[in-house]
């Protein structure tokens, strides 16, 4: 997947579609609004929006419970997710804030990726974890038709219908139960640049396609490779060519697509292969060339940009909000040397492609169904919030909860879509075909990165892979 779950929402396997076909008028919509919010440039990367809920004991102002839980002394639970470091850490906080708030005992588990094998193991050693955070739409789909998932509750079900709007919701739902709470959200439309290179180079931020060609060249002639790309993982490749599929064919193909309801032979893929490739293309466009990318991971591809002084190995890298704890670990600051813009209008419209993390229920207990209802929470999301490195769908969280005017701007933007989104694609298509390292579309994508030229090739290896995944 990545270095998290959520990148691929963060990124990243068996998949099915959202269940939201939406409109093209209402996707222009919060596309246009998308972009107006994500004005970013401007703002400082340090500000403390504080946050935290009652029983957190780190510093920040105590507020007052907004979720009603049971008691549980006693009780044990486990928790399952693909996250490492600092955001199990962070997470881990969230549980311990739930520990003392009902007495429960809370352990992570670290799962391995893709999740939905990691837990078939589980499930047939006959000890599968309490809750699981899935990655992706259709994960959520594998466990239900496997009859791991259970539904959510009545006091789950009610906290999430006051805190999310009904996309949000619908995308937890199988069948029309609700199993899903959406915990943690990506914003997977941005392209995160290195401020003195601009600065150097007399680079702007680019609105569209062929201002981004604009800019690259621009930054190229300055002595700086223009694009940094982690092609060693093969989800932020479909992340590449969803952003440019969603704004180039519009959103109704995208469903279509999402659903293999068209083949990846439509002409419209080879239109959008055919864009990506004037990037990829171009060998001094991308940092080590095709054989430098694809033995580039993501977090490299992130902190390559942001490391070297005024010549870093690249001067933008595409990613979603999270490649701000990459950031994290070089001396750039979000906000003045690491700044972001809205990933450039191809057809019509600028896409806002989004992922996320849902926590699903696998052993029913009153403990996992307060867990979820925990985690539908804003009291549960401040405190994620707080620490960076996290974006929530919950449209109750305060926004000064967040560390930064950056992500603040990039969660507002998020809440202020309502339902108007459309869902990582590549999350939504069976495991097999969008979220297996060396397969299916990743592997694809990985050998096209090598070989732009062979755009029809491409699309042969990508229908003949859907086909199979999606059984028609």
């Amino acid at each position: 997947m990545r270095t998290s779950s959520t990148i691929r929402t963060g990124r990243t396997v068996n998949k099915a579609g959202n269940g939201t076909a939406r409109k093209t008028t209402r996707a222009a919509a919060f596309l246009a609004a998308g972009a107006l919010a994500l004005s970013l440039t401007a703002c400082g990367g340090d500000d403390d929006g504080g946050g935290d809920k009652k029983g957190q004991g780190d510093g920040g102002k105590e507020t007052a419970a907004t979720v009603t839980l049971p008691q549980l002394d006693g009780e044990s639970l486990e928790v399952a997710a693909v996250w490492t470091g600092a955001e199990q850490k962070n997470f881990e906080k969230v549980l311990d804030e739930f520990e003392k708030r009902t007495g429960a005992q809370v352990t992570f588990v670290p799962a391995q990726d893709p999740i939905i094998n990691f837990l078939g193991s589980k499930v047939a050693g006959g000890a599968p974890p309490d809750v699981a955070m899935l990655p992706q739409p259709g994960a959520i789909k594998q466990a239900v038709e496997k009859g791991w998932a259970k539904p959510l509750g009545a006091e789950a079900t009610k906290e999430l219908a006051e805190n999310y709007t009904q996309g949000w919701q619908d995308i937890g739902k199988v069948d029309g139960k609700q199993y899903g709470v959406y915990y943690k959200a990506a914003n997977k439309s941005l392209i995160w640049y290195n401020a003195q290179v601009f600065e150097n180079a007399g680079a702007n931020e680019p609105k569209t396609w062929d201002e981004l060609l604009t800019t690259a060249q621009t930054v190229y002639d300055s002595g700086v490779t223009p694009f940094s790309v982690g092609g060693a993982e093969g989800w932020t490749l479909t992340d590449w060519f969803e952003n440019v599929y969603l704004s180039q064919a519009g959103p109704e193909k995208y469903d279509q697509l999402a659903r293999h309801e068209i083949k990846w032979t439509d002409p419209s893929v080879k239109e959008a292969l055919t864009t990506l490739a004037e990037i990829w293309g171009k060998k001094d466009y991308v940092a080590g060339g095709a054989s430098g990318a694809l033995q580039t991971d993501f977090p490299a591809s992130v902190t390559q940009t942001f490391t070297g002084g005024d010549q870093p190995k690249a001067g933008m890298v595409y990613e979603g909000d999270f490649a701000q704890v990459n950031i994290g670990e070089t001396e750039a600051k979000v906000g003045t040397d690491a700044k972001v813009f809205p990933f450039p209008a191809v057809g019509d419209a600028a896409p806002v492609v989004s992922g996320g993390d849902a926590a699903v229920i696998l052993q029913d207990s009153e403990a996992a169904q307060a867990l979820a209802t925990w985690l539908a929470s804003p009291d549960a999301a401040a405190i994620h919030a707080k620490l960076g490195g996290y974006l929530s769908p919950n449209k109750n969280l305060d926004a000064s909860a967040y560390p930064n005017d950056v992500q603040r701007k990039i969660a507002e933007a998020l809440v202020a879509a309502g339902d108007d989104f459309r869902f990582d694609m590549s999350d939504q298509a069976p495991q097999a075909f969008g979220g297996t390292p060396g397969k299916g579309e990743w592997k694809a994508l990985q050998d096209f990165l090598k070989n732009p030229k062979d755009v029809a090739g491409a699309q042969q290896r990508l229908e003949a892979d859907a086909a199979a995944a999606y059984g028609n």
